[in-house]
């Protein structure tokens, strides 16, 4: 009977999110029997819009799989946004009352997230760093790494199968500027106690040697501040306040006041405040003062190292920021690297920059080091395998040709078994074998507006059909005969003439065109709309893409009197 018991309950592990792209993360794990298994949550991440998705800013998980299942916690590794940004919008759809444990600096983030979504911050528990919490069958521990923001964890998952060391985002980094060390001896031990399964980082897996240290580039900041002779801004991402401090520091020893430009460098600085992270009393220049300090005193501290329109540093190169502006002769410093994806926006920003004669400098253009990565490259994650030691390596966070070659990795340093989950997948780590033995639904949901919709809602694919091709509205009036009363009027929108007008004499043969597949129209199937609707729009489609070579949507308005 034992037996029997044994073999019924599994351990599974569920990528959700994070498994065939870099971001919006959400990893489940359940154990028990295939027809009653416990959950956890680890992540509940999001991802940002594109110009394939007009009018999204926000895509995250779609949790649906998950929704009556018994989760027993929710785990939060740490606070950027692909691992937090959708806990305001998942919590309660995931219609769970389960706790959402994080450590000190991350509960501060995730409270104003889920406040701003209406969400009940009552089931959110602060956990101390290097805190336990049991949840079910699970036992999980917060095990202290460094990465490039406060308060990165792993999560050591104990459970009646084994142990599971989920990494989150990490790196090693011998001088981190704030907060501790990677916890050696913690993941030696885990290791020496036998692990199952290590989840882990896949980003920087084509990377060979290290990642560098925060140390490396606070010096390079200092040298590289000192030597300009004009106002300076620095872009980073704000939720690196290693980095932000090491700003800081060398703007004071260049006898510069800082001036804090975009809402989450602010946020972010007074979370860091708040826990302690950064001191209390650290004071910022107010935007509206800093055009009274003489240029050679100024550092501006600004979001949009990806070129994102709506940051500060894009308004400021626009010339539309109410406070902060820069001339000839300043300089801008990227102390951050280009995400793929947005090389378009971060080259068009840096280019309006050097068309007002600002100076642009990244990290390729120094000699000091001005940025290091905050994942793990192939020497890091070779350390970690040697510390841990798991039965089976699992590579999460990583587009598919991160993951198979992580996969690979992990079989070349001797690691007994490797498997390469896609999003969806539900992979049995115990007993027996690694292996996936289903594959769960695992969409994407689109924050459009203020409601959350699926990948393929109707209205969003009508959107991104507008952006390419325009609209056009065929409107006429009918009497009961069918007889043309008054029509077709035709107006569009997204065409345009040849010398750069909105589409006028070009709309003529539309409407020509229109009115001709009407007058073919045999008298009975006039008095059906949709027969006249579908008649006008094949005309009109046709004559569009004579007249402008595209094909916009069609749409025919008709009026009976």
């Amino acid at each position: 009977m034992a037996d029997t018991e044994d073999i019924a309950n599994e351990l599974v592990f569920l990528p959700i999110g994070g498994c065939e792209e870099i971001g919006m993360n959400l990893n489940a794990y359940g154990y028990g029997p295939a027809h009653d298994r416990k959950w956890i949550l680890a992540d509940l991440g999001v991802t940002f819009g594109s110009l394939d998705t007009p009018g999204i800013d926000l895509i995250c998980s779609d949790p649906s799989f998950l929704v009556g299942e018994k989760i027993e916690a929710i785990f939060l590794t740490h606070a950027h946004e692909d691992h937090i940004g959708a806990v305001g919008l998942l919590y309660p759809r995931l219609q769970t009352k389960a706790q959402i444990y994080a450590t000190p600096f991350t509960a501060e983030l995730v409270r104003t997230k889920m406040e701003e979504r209406g969400v009940d911050t009552s089931v959110l528990k602060p956990v101390a760093l290097g805190g336990t919490v049991k949840a079910g069958p699970f036992e999980v521990t917060y095990v202290t790494l460094t990465h490039s923001i406060p308060e990165p964890n792993a999560l050591a998952i104990r459970t009646p199968a084994g142990i599971i060391l989920h990494t989150g985002d990490w790196k090693i980094d011998p001088s981190p500027q704030i907060g501790s060390k990677t916890d050696i001896k913690a993941l030696t031990a885990l290791g020496d106690e036998g692990v199952l399964a290590m989840v882990c980082d896949s980003t920087n897996v084509f990377e060979e040697g290290e990642s560098g240290s925060e140390e490396s580039v606070r010096d390079g900041l200092i040298q590289l501040i000192a030597s300009q002779r004009q106002a300076v801004a620095v872009t980073t991402f704000a939720s690196n306040v290693a980095r932000v401090k090491s700003v800081i520091e060398a703007a004071e020893l260049a006898g510069r006041a800082v001036c804090l430009v975009g809402r989450s460098m602010h946020r972010i600085t007074d979370a860091a405040k708040a826990v302690g992270i950064l001191p209390p009393t650290l004071e910022f220049v107010d935007e509206a003062d800093a055009a009274h300090i003489p240029a050679e005193h100024i550092l501006y501290l600004c979001t949009g190292s990806q070129g994102e329109p709506r940051a500060a540093l894009t308004r400021i190169a626009r010339g539309d920021h109410r406070n902060i502006s820069l001339h000839q002769g300043d300089t801008v410093i990227f102390s951050s690297r280009l995400i793929p994806g947005n090389e378009k926006g971060i080259f068009q920003l840096q280019n309006s920059l050097a068309d007002q004669g600002v100076r642009v400098i990244t990290p390729r253009m120094v000699p000091e080091k001005i940025h290091v990565s905050g994942h793990p490259c192939r020497d890091e994650l070779k350390r970690m395998y040697q510390w841990v030691r798991p039965r089976i390596a699992v590579p999460v966070h990583g587009e598919r040709r991160h993951i198979m070659e992580h996969a690979t990795f992990a079989k070349s340093l001797q690691v007994p078994e490797a498997i390469a989950p896609r999003n969806g997948s539900l992979v049995r780590l115990a007993p027996g074998d690694a292996e996936i033995i289903d594959l769960v639904p695992a969409g994407r949901l689109y924050l459009d507006g203020n409601k959350l919709v699926p990948e393929g809602a109707q209205g969003i694919d009508e959107r991104r059909k507008l952006s390419w091709g325009g609209i056009v509205f065929a409107s006429l009036t009918l009497d009961d005969d069918g007889q043309i009363l008054d029509g077709p009027i035709i107006v569009t929108k997204g065409l345009s003439e040849g010398d750069g007008r909105l589409a006028d004499e070009s709309v003529e043969p539309l409407e020509i065109a229109a009115e001709d597949a009407i007058n073919k129209m045999k008298r009975r199937d006039r008095s059906d709309d949709e027969s006249v609707e579908r008649a006008i729009g094949r005309a009109i489609r046709k004559a569009c893409l004579a007249a402008f070579g595209h094909r916009p949507i069609i749409e025919v308005i008709v009026l009976r009197s």
